[in-house]
């Protein structure tokens, strides 16, 4: 089974729901290792919030555009066994494989968008066992460490059209002059609250300087337009563009999350 060529893609990226208390993360590794044990392997993250796809989504879409040429496995995957498809997609020089269930397009978006999809279900390419609940082990890693070695996208499944993978909700992003009605897009684990829109919805509301306030269910809070923690006093608001170009909101030396008790979803408005 193992595969002792040259590997097309040099590294394997991993993200996953998995955490760290069991040996899925390890079986993954084990799996790529054994099929391809030239390529190197590193994890994005295992600790995506149990079943929470789209911010497992937004991790990968700001973090693939910095990854070298590599093949990425995502899974976030609570219809694992279902008649969700699993898929594997080309964008630009990655290639993204996981579940359908709009975990990956936002990462294919991110570097320009996918060019071509496939199915995953050639059975070559996968572990033959009679589990359905561990699909990272039995389908993605192993079609994961295969296209690392060489073997083309097309072989391991009929072709999908791109505009038909599954794709989350659009975000909420609506402004005009003086507002941006918006939701929070993740919570990173110091409490800052990264928001869907970018730096040029922020602009285009006229809210990129100055004093702004946020409202969130029926609450406000006053902020102060910054480009880091410290423009502003400890223990105070501020709202600034975030290391992935996100409009972010945090508390200098506190938690921004709990201090206006937000989690991924909720709506948030900024007003001058």
């Amino acid at each position: 089974m193992n595969d002792r060529r040259d590997p097309t893609y040099a590294w394997i990226w991993l993200l996953t729901d998995y955490g760290r208390r069991d040996g899925f993360v390890a079986s993954c590794h084990g799996v790529i290792a054994r099929i391809a044990p030239s390529v190197r392997v590193e994890d994005i993250t295992h600790d995506v919030p149990p079943r929470d796809i789209r911010h497992g989504a937004a991790v990968l879409a700001q973090t693939v555009p910095y990854l070298p040429r590599s093949v990425v496995v995502g899974v976030v995957d609570p219809g694992v066994g279902t008649s969700r498809r699993a898929i594997a997609l080309a964008a630009d020089e990655i290639i993204l494989v996981g579940p359908d269930n709009g975990l990956l397009p936002w990462a294919a978006d991110a570097v320009g968008g996918a060019s071509a999809a496939v199915e995953l279900d050639e059975p070559g390419f996968l572990l033959n066992v009679s589990a359905r609940t561990f699909a990272g082990r039995d389908l993605f890693a192993p079609a994961a460490a295969h296209l690392a070695s060489g073997v083309p996208l097309a072989a391991l499944g009929p072709a999908l059209a791109v505009d038909d993978l599954v794709r989350l909700p659009n975000l909420l992003i609506e402004s005009h002059e003086g507002v941006l009605d918006t939701e929070v897009l993740s919570v990173d684990q110091f409490g800052n609250v990264q928001l869907a829109p970018t730096a040029t919805d922020l602009n285009a509301a006229r809210l990129d300087s100055g004093a702004v306030q946020i409202g969130v269910v029926g609450r406000r809070f006053s902020s102060t337009v910054g480009t880091t923690f410290a423009d502003v006093q400890l223990g105070e608001l501020v709202l600034y563009i975030d290391s992935a170009g996100h409009v972010a909101l945090s508390v200098n030396g506190g938690d921004a999350a709990s201090t206006l008790d937000v989690r991924p979803g909720d709506q948030v408005s900024i007003t001058r």
